[in-house]
């Protein structure tokens, strides 16, 4: 048996604010493949994760919350043949560690076989030469409660001070979050990095009474220095607010609508969901059977890229171990490939994509976007109708494509913002939403995994008073 390290510390470790140290990990990992394997198990994954960090929040110029937060966990798969059990346990000791291999032994035994279920093909695995790329994501900010506060503070009161018209705030929040894993199964994988995820936010209030309006904006790097500064995030959310009052409701109309770059991107996830293999193997997609189609304008191409150097979606390897690449998704509008994992992969009789556990940086551009393509020219391009700013609820249907969602934002006359617009309901159907892509923006907006400017929808329903 693999026998856990008397010290689960390194100096190294220590410094970066971790727990446990990698060789730690390594052991524990070893520990339940090696329970596994004893037990009878043909094939068996583990996973030995901590994460820890910090949060702040102020308002109205006080300290509201200081939180740290520290988790870890251990989890298992099992493989009987083509049964499959998962365990999971926060408790690293060898008792513990041996009831949790255990736990996922005695689920596999008694669930129903899957031909589909199986630890990702040998051939697929990452080498081990590229499970180590240097793409940059860990960088710890070490930061006091004390620090993280001021910078709050600053935040907030740069929205307070943008305008008289800023009466209030619902606060501001400073985060250091940071992270490690390693994994390891026996088709041969074994690797993990560390990463980390800071942020700035805030969300101050303009108006009194009935005629409030609030927003927010906020800023998430993996490393602090590359933040926006707190008095950039503070300006922007206050001119956010502001130009959100006064509101009108207004009457029903057939119009171009334009989203506003950080909505824009729900669009490219819709599009994302609609192509992955979960939503196809279950053929719950409006984009069933889709390769080879084309789904958007030929000016339009998706590409993915896990290697961008501190990209929030980079990754030397998928969830599961499986090797990653560069590679066009949308080609002039023309699907190349599907988001799939080893197991959509054989329910749909296809090779993984190297997406388990989701898309990695997508990049959604227009070939038409000129460099001048800023959101004056965008709202240019619109003319008359309706530019998104905000939208509510959940109302799109994967099955169908059906999409309805509470909005507000901008009526536009003529290339020029007329006045602020709220309480009104945009429908429209996805398939038809993405072949009506007029243009994209250069004003380019990175909002988790997806970068992507405003985006110029020909035609929609909107639904007023």
């Amino acid at each position: 048996m693999t026998k856990q390290l008397q010290n689960p510390q390194s100096s190294q470790y220590q410094q970066d604010g971790f727990a446990y140290s990698r060789d730690f990990f390594e052991s524990l990992v070893d520990t339940a493949l090696h329970h596994a394997h004893q037990l009878g198990a043909s094939d068996a994954g583990a996973e030995v994760s901590e994460g820890c960090g910090l949060s702040v929040s102020v308002r109205n110029g006080e300290l509201e919350n200081v939180e740290r937060n520290r988790d870890k966990s251990l989890g298992i798969t099992v493989f009987i043949g083509q049964q499959r059990g998962n365990a999971s346990t926060s408790d690293f000791s060898h008792q513990a560690i041996a009831q949790t291999v255990q736990a996922a032994y005695d689920i596999a035994r008694f669930t129903a076989a899957d031909p589909f279920a199986s630890l990702p093909d040998a051939a697929d695995i990452a080498p081990e030469a590229e499970r180590g790329r240097a793409l940059d994501l860990f960088s710890p900010w070490a930061i006091t409660s004390d620090d993280a506060m001021k910078i709050a503070l600053e935040c907030e009161a740069a929205a307070l001070a943008t305008s008289k018209k800023i009466t209030n705030s619902e606060g501001a929040a400073v985060s250091a979050q940071q992270s490690h894993f390693f994994s390891a199964h026996t088709h041969g994988f074994r690797g993990g990095y560390a990463s980390s995820r800071h942020s700035i936010s805030v969300s101050p209030i303009a108006g009194k009474g009935r005629n409030m309006q609030r927003d927010s904006w906020y800023s998430s790097m993996r490393h602090a220095p590359d933040l926006d500064s707190p008095q950039t995030v503070g300006r922007i959310a206050a001119e956010r607010t502001v130009r959100r009052l006064k509101a009108k409701k207004i009457a029903t109309v057939e119009c171009p609508v334009l989203f506003e770059a950080p909505l824009a991107a729900g669009l490219v996830g819709a599009l994302v969901h609609a192509i992955s293999g979960g939503a196809l193997y279950r053929k719950s997609s409006f984009l069933l059977d889709s390769l080879g189609t084309a789904v958007l304008p030929d000016h339009i191409d998706l590409y993915e890229d896990p290697f961008v150097l501190r990209g929030k979606g980079s990754s030397p390897f998928d969830g599961e171990g499986v090797r990653v690449q560069a590679r066009k998704v949308i080609d002039a509008g023309v699907v190349q490939g599907y988001f799939l994992g080893s197991y959509s992969a054989r329910k749909l009789n296809m090779k993984t994509t190297g997406n388990a556990g989701g898309s990695h940086n997508l990049n959604f551009t227009s070939r038409q976007t000129q460099a001048s393509d800023d959101l004056a020219a965008m709202l240019q391009k619109l003319g008359t109708g309706l530019f998104v700013t905000e939208l509510m609820g959940h109302g799109v249907n994967y099955v169908t494509g059906d999409y309805s969602r509470g909005a507000s934002g901008f009526w536009v006359e003529n290339g020029i913002i007329a006045y602020p617009v709220h309480e009104i309901t945009i429908a429209g159907n996805m398939k038809d939403m993405l072949q009506g892509i007029q243009a994209v923006g250069a004003d380019v907006y990175n909002y988790g995994s997806k970068t992507v400017g405003s985006i110029l929808v020909n035609r929609m329903k909107v639904a007023g008073s």
